[in-house]
């Protein structure tokens, strides 16, 4: 999954091992395929409670405006219910829109330490 997320430039510095870890340690995520090629992810972590943050949500770039961002969503949602779903994002803010995602003037992030991607 690895060489195919880098090769469609989204790619953040995790190893393989790093984006395994993440995915073993998420509250729920969804791949997609067709036939045995991964061609989409998404994944939530949560407290199981009441917040759930969406992340890496993902589609191959041939595969994209084909609704399976759209379904990999809704399939995660069926196993938030009754939590507070968060997502920050600076690509697509209309698609996240259009699936009842609401846009808040509040908010703030920090990266403790060094982030993954080592710039050069």
């Amino acid at each position: 999954m690895k060489e195919t997320l880098a090769a469609d430039d989204f790619d953040n510095g995790r190893t393989p091992e790093q984006l395994r870890e993440s995915f073993e340690a998420s509250y729920a995520a969804v791949v997609a395929h067709d036939g045995e090629k991964i061609v989409g992810t998404a994944r939530a972590l949560s407290d199981g409670v009441c917040n759930a943050y969406v992340i890496d949500v993902w589609t191959l770039s041939p595969y994209r405006r084909r609704g399976i961002a759209r379904r990999m969503l809704e399939t995660l949602e069926a196993s938030l219910e009754g939590q507070h779903v968060y997502l920050f994002t600076e690509d697509v803010p209309d698609f996240y829109k259009r699936l009842g995602f609401k846009e808040h003037p509040t908010g703030m992030s920090k990266v403790v330490g060094a982030w993954l991607r080592k710039e050069a």
